[in-house]
């Protein structure tokens, strides 16, 4: 069929089907004027749109009953004309807007929705949403003046009566999305944009409706899960989208504090419009307070994902938009984003990140004492309950719960201070970490697993250094939880108290706890070594930077008086073994209560005597609180990298001491944390470790072993340090291999087996030793040879025979007279051969003793 481009030849052909509709009011004459309106071009269309529309309008008000099927056709007319014009009059957009909505109305004596065809309805609904799509410019406005409020509070109650109470999910969807456009909220970028002045006149108006359309909303969000998800999603974005736009901020800052006088024939108008002052605003935020936290409720737990999203989108408009004078609301809107950064949907916790990470940047919580405050309180009445609700959720229960509170914490930021500074609110957030972080120390396993003096002393030099394992902590197993991602959880919260957080006050207030009570130290110690990981930035995950960086010295300070605490003989001598020798070997501590710390700083501890009957919980419990401890020496080095080598004077004697342990758990975790030192350090083995620092450490040893009463682990160091190093170690530690044997000799009756594995390592690598005595010798005599046959005169050892001592290989009797090698050993006996003669005999002598 031709197209009809000019007016003349569209009214041509329009005129006919006009005027039959005219005369006759029939389905088939709209249907015969719908195809003719098919063949005329829209600009033409533009010039005849008023007397097109005029016989369908003359069909919608025609006084009598009505057939829906006619109704329906005329309004799906309308709709073709108005979706291809614009509305340019003020009037017309008004008429029809009125005329549309008439469809819908019910009869005088109901007050619910006229029963009428699903179609029909959804004609209308669609023919509303296409006549705001086309009125013209600032033609749309005048829809919204004092006037018209009653024709749109009739068009809003008719809205959210269909989408509260229609069956059909395409006329709820329908509904919402027509209340959406009403409201001046559509998605789409057709509709101009209000300036402040149009957007404060049109908020004014709202204000009256936002009552009924904010309850009725709230029902449909919280209404039956049958409706669909996408009916829910609707009703969540129009809620904060009207909500957003009557209670923003920026519009209730310009509202006077008295309302303004209106001229008399305006005064019947202005009854039913609002004054958004500050009593309105207080009122309206408290009852929207309570829609929010229902609506929260529900849709934080929605099987749907979208809805779940949507809520999300939710809490983001509000805060952004609404901050302070929705500020008693976020108690709720907070704990559900906080709470879905978890979900199992990636896109939910992508959004939540999201949004999270904008509060963050934005710095609204910083810049809002008030939300600084809910978000406080919240954090106060979540930790009350944290100890009730980790042992009574399960697991993906207790994740939720702490996700919340870690939330809280990333929220606040460096506002975390004002909790911090609270006593009672650091109180509670403390305790509640202290009983959820309680180990649980009923393993007989732990116990039992024991490490033999011999094991690993025939092992290769540096052969362990493979095996240790840097930055692992032991497996734990707590009393309230068993998932991972719980203590994950825990972790992070402790990290980023010390990332934002005072470190001097946390670190203070938790060593109170740690000295407080024997039940709080393990807790108390895993705590410590977080904030001080938080502290220095490791591993913490945050929404933005703190405002001050922390100073290093700040942090070396703290990491020293925790230190001292840890080594400190009250809380590293502990009884870990029921062995008879072991008892032994913690009494005289514990009655003398006298030692200096090897390397460290002397101390004069009295402690109270061990109980009579230790039990395996007790003997458990001291092995992780050693562990524990050693994991923070670890985690202290890698915190501080090389600065930790000014640290190794006292920490590096009481970690080799932890790895002698005959407790597997301990060695193991000693083992770790001397890997995690060498890594920090920039040491390229254990061996390294122990050689650069073999002067004091041997120093120590030395000074112990004549105080064997007081330091009864002595021996230990020397057994770690020997099994770890290689053949190198030995001529540095001659003279205390003869100080082990002269102790020995004091105390055969009482220590024989630790003495005894001690020397089992030295004979180990005095085998190695010989080995290389052999070579060395060999290559001696070989080259020797070429020397006197070249005629080259002096023979030249090689560089690296000549560092550690190793000249001292050189001295064997093969040498002696032919060799022109000058060697510091060559007028005695050779230094392996001497050592491994006293050994034996000591352990002759020794064996004697002990046969009965």
């Amino acid at each position: 069929m031709a197209v009809f481009d000019t007016p003349q030849e569209a009214f041509g052909a329009l005129r006919p089907a006009c005027v039959q509709l005219t005369r006759a009011q029939t389905v088939e004459n709209v249907a015969r004027l719908q195809a003719r309106l098919a063949a005329v071009s829209a600009p033409a269309l533009q010039e005849l749109q008023e007397y097109v529309l005029f016989p369908l309008r003359f069909a919608l008000k025609v006084p009598g009953p009505r057939q829906e099927r006619l109704v329906q056709s005329v309004v799906q007319c309308i709709s073709s004309i108005l979706a291809a014009t614009c509305v340019k009059k003020q009037e017309l957009l008004q008429e029809l807007f009125s005329e549309l909505c008439t469809c819908l109305s019910p009869p005088s004596s109901s007050s619910k929705p006229a029963r009428l065809s699903e179609e029909l309805k959804l004609a209308v609904i669609q023919a509303l949403h296409t006549l705001m799509h086309s009125a013209y410019g600032d033609v749309i406005l005048s829809l919204y003046q004092p006037s018209t409020l009653p024709l749109l509070g009739f068009a809003v109650s008719l809205l959210l009566g269909l989408a509260e109470q229609e069956k059909a999910k395409q006329i709820k969807i329908s509904a919402l999305k027509c209340l959406q456009v009403l409201v001046l909220q559509c998605d789409c970028q057709e509709h101009r944009h209000l300036d402040e002045d149009e957007a404060q006149q049109c908020g004014d108006l709202f204000a009256s409706f936002l009552p009924g359309i904010s309850i009725t909303l709230s029902r449909v969000i919280t209404g039956d899960i049958k409706q669909g998800h996408k009916t829910t999603v609707s009703a969540i974005r129009v809620f904060y989208l009207i909500v957003g736009f009557v209670m923003a901020d920026a519009q209730l800052a310009r509202i006077p504090k008295n309302k303004e006088k209106l001229p008399l024939e305006q005064s019947r108008i202005s009854e039913l419009m609002v004054h958004r002052g500050p009593d309105w605003s207080k009122s309206t935020a408290e009852k929207l307070s309570l829609l929010l936290h229902k609506m929260v409720e529900c849709s934080s737990v929605h099987p749907h994902w979208k809805v779940r999203l949507e809520l999300v989108e939710l809490v983001h408009h509000l805060l952004r938009n609404c901050g302070r004078a929705l500020v008693a609301s976020f108690s709720h809107l907070l704990k559900a984003v906080v709470g879905l950064v978890n979900d199992e949907s990636s896109e939910v916790q992508s959004r939540c990140n999201e949004v999270l990470q904008g509060i963050a940047e934005q710095r609204i919580v910083a810049q809002n004492r008030a939300l600084a405050d809910v978000l406080s309180e919240n954090l106060h009445s979540l930790a009350t309950a944290l100890p009730r609700l980790m042992n009574s959720q399960d697991d993906a229960g207790k994740v939720s719960t702490l996700s919340v509170l870690l939330g809280y914490l990333k929220l606040l930021g460096p506002k975390i201070n004002l909790v911090l500074n609270s006593v009672s609110h650091l109180q509670r957030l403390s305790k509640a970490l202290m009983q959820v972080l309680e180990l649980d120390v009923a393993d007989v396993k732990i116990v039992e697993d024991r490490r033999w003096g011999c094991e690993g002393a025939c092992r290769p030099p540096g052969s362990l250094q493979r095996g240790l394992q840097k930055g692992r902590a032991q497996k734990k197993y707590f009393r309230f939880f068993t998932e991972e991602r719980v203590f994950q959880l825990l972790q992070q919260i402790c990290r980023v108290l010390g990332y934002y957080g005072n470190l001097y006050l946390l670190v203070d207030h938790f060593m109170g706890l740690y000295g407080e009570s024997g039940a709080y130290r393990k807790q108390a110690a895993m705590v410590l070594n977080e904030l001080v990981a938080g502290a220095a930035g490791v591993g913490v995950d945050v929404l933005r930077e703190r405002e001050v960086s922390l100073n290093v010295d700040d942090l070396k300070g703290s990491i020293v008086s925790i230190l001292d605490e840890y080594t400190d003989q009250a809380n590293w001598y502990l009884i870990t073994s029921i062995d008879t020798e072991e008892i032994t070997h913690e009494h005289p501590v514990q009655r003398a209560g006298l030692a200096a710390r090897p390397g460290g700083a002397c101390g004069s501890v009295l402690l109270p005597s061990p109980e009579p009957h230790v039990t395996t919980r007790t003997l458990n419990s001291n092995i992780w609180q050693i562990c524990i401890q050693l994991e923070g020496v670890g985690c202290f080095a890698a915190v501080l990298g090389k600065e930790f080598r000014l640290l190794l004077l006292s920490a590096l004697y009481p970690v080799l001491e932890k790895a002698g342990d005959k407790t597997l758990l301990i060695s193991e975790t000693a083992l770790g944390t001397l890997g995690d030192i060498c890594e920090a350090c920039s040491y390229d083995s254990l061996q390294c470790l122990i050689n650069e620092n073999s002067d004091y450490l041997v120093n120590g040893i030395s000074l112990n072993l004549r105080q064997l009463a007081h330091q009864p682990r002595a021996a230990q160091v020397l057994d770690t340090m020997l099994r770890h190093s290689d053949a190198s170690l030995l001529p540095l530690v001659e003279d205390v291999i003869q100080d082990v044997l002269s102790a020995l000799d004091q105390s055969y009756s009482t220590q024989a087996s630790t003495f005894l594995g001690v020397l089992h390592s030295v004979m180990a690598a005095l085998g190695i030793y010989m080995i290389l005595l052999c070579i060395v010798q060999s290559y001696c005599n070989r080259v020797l040879v070429l020397d006197l046959l070249t005629g080259r005169g002096r023979l030249q050892v090689p560089e690296v025979l000549q560092r550690d001592g190793s000249s001292a290989l050189c001295g064997g009797p093969a040498l002696k007279q032919r060799s022109p090698v000058a060697s510091p050993l060559h007028n005695r006996f050779p230094f392996g051969l001497q050592t491994c003669r006293n050994v034996a005999s000591h352990c002759w002598e020794g064996g004697d003793l002990l046969l009965p």
